[in-house]
């Protein structure tokens, strides 16, 4: 499953969402409701991605190196925000 959710990711990541959403329990695990994920779907899905991959890789927990990776889907989500205004322009 990981595979294929990181292959959807480099297409979209609204569509790994979906398929992580449809064939696994990672995002209920990760998230103690449904309206986390959603508003993540539509304004950070990088960052919900990443968060939900790396609650489930370790320790059922983000911690030390797991927080880099969700800021740099941050980043990765906050330039695609900007890329699209400067593209815009």
């Amino acid at each position: 499953m990981p595979c294929v959710a990181a292959a959807f990711a480099f297409i979209s990541p609204r569509l790994a969402i979906i398929v992580v959403a449809l064939f696994s329990d990672i995002l209920s695990r990760a998230y103690d409701s449904w309206f986390l994920p959603l508003l993540g779907f539509f304004l950070l899905p990088w960052t919900t991605l990443a968060y939900a991959v790396m609650w489930d890789v370790g320790t059922h927990r983000v911690t030390g190196f797991e927080w880099f990776v969700v800021v740099l889907a941050f980043l990765a989500d906050l330039g695609s925000y900007a890329g699209g205004q400067r593209a815009r322009a």
